[in-house]
């Protein structure tokens, strides 16, 4: 287990800054998310935590001990790939013992931890089958077994689950998280997916054109997204934006866009001064009622526990509404919404978090 902090991390392919500048602190234990959308930078950000990518300039260090230019198999990592990247041609045995036996470790030793590996992520039973003889979720067992026989400091998950069904990947984000549960050791995990993000992290890197926009716990950035990236990106589905002018104090919220109705509501929070931005609201923090804003449902989507209300507003912005249960409306159908008292979120001109 390990501790691991980046300062001033940096790397250019050519003249191209693909990862400006990082300074992250990540403890001991901790499960940390990197997640943002294609192409931010993410597992070259891994890929250099874990020495298969040069940094071009800053320090890595594990422990305190700088290991920018320590190669991959001396830093105390494993990685675990989308691929699984299982030798075929291996039984499950012979892959999870592979990498120790390279490094001539005792024959008992490596047998010990073969089996304990195995027995943790029960594919005990598989030892003797090669990939080809498993499903999806077996060899991406064996692809984390292969990791733990290695006893490192420090896991590194680079979106593991991409290649499994929508079910099993449900089932494997519980057993990566409960293999973090009994293991303790830090775990770093890349994702595109936010949801994975939200279930599995101590704490979410939310990452745009290779520059951190927020770290912090999930609910924390849910609830308090310092921005309109992460606002839009952190929660699925993902937040309502609207542009407009807006003010606060005395117990009262206004919100006034062009083509729309003025909305007053209870405000609990601060004053804030009359001006221009966005006005963020959940799906799911809609109240539906006789007043409000007029919208007009092109899409209803019944899921049986939860409606998913897709509509526009008469300035032609698209809204989505979350609603529990089952909400009998159709296409064409119009419902008047406003926001929940103090279930908004204020983003000034620049796109930064406005606090109320």
């Amino acid at each position: 287990m390990a501790d691991l902090v980046l300062k001033n991390v940096n790397k250019t392919f050519g003249s191209h800054a693909v990862i400006p500048s990082i300074d992250l602190d990540i403890k001991d234990g901790e499960f940390v998310v990197f997640v943002g959308p294609s192409g931010c930078g993410k597992s070259t950000l891994l890929r250099l935590i874990a020495g298969l990518e040069e940094i071009s300039s800053g320090d890595i260090l594990i422990d305190g001990q700088n290991v920018a230019h320590t190669p991959a198999a001396d830093r105390g990592v494993a990685m675990v790939f989308q691929s699984y990247a299982l030798y075929p041609h291996m039984t499950v045995r012979q892959n999870l013992s592979f990498g120790l036996e390279n490094i001539k470790m005792p024959k008992a030793e490596i047998a010990a931890r073969v089996d304990a590996a195995a027995k943790l992520l029960q594919i005990d039973q598989l030892l003797d089958r090669q990939p080809r003889q498993l499903s999806g979720g077996q060899r991406q067992r064996v692809a984390i077994g292969r990791a733990i026989t290695r006893d490192p400091k420090i896991f590194l998950f680079d979106e593991p689950l991409s290649n499994l069904d929508a079910e099993l990947r449900v089932h494997m984000r519980l057993e990566i998280t409960r293999l973090h549960e009994r293991l303790g050791n830090t775990m770093i995990y890349v994702t595109h997916d936010q949801i994975e993000a939200m279930t599995m992290a101590d704490k979410i890197v939310v990452l745009r054109k290779g520059v951190v926009e927020q770290v912090g716990a999930p609910l924390e950035l849910y609830n308090r997204p310092r921005n309109t990236f992460v606002a839009g990106f952190i929660g699925s589905p993902r937040m309502n934006l609207l542009d407009g002018t807006f003010s606060a104090g005395d117990g009262a919220f206004r919100f006034q866009a062009d083509g729309l109705p003025p909305v007053a509501m209870d405000h609990a929070g601060g004053a804030v001064a009359k001006q221009s931005g966005k006005l963020g609201i959940r799906p799911e923090d809609f109240l539906i009622g006789d007043s409000g804003w007029p919208v007009e449902i092109a899409v209803a989507e019944q899921h049986g526990a939860n409606s998913y209300l897709h509509g526009t507003l008469p300035n032609g912005e698209p809204i989505l509404i979350h609603k529990p249960g089952q909400i009998a409306v159709t296409r064409g159908d119009i419902l008047h919404v406003a926001p929940a008292p103090g279930k908004y979120h204020l983003f000034d001109q620049a796109e930064l978090r406005i606090e109320a």
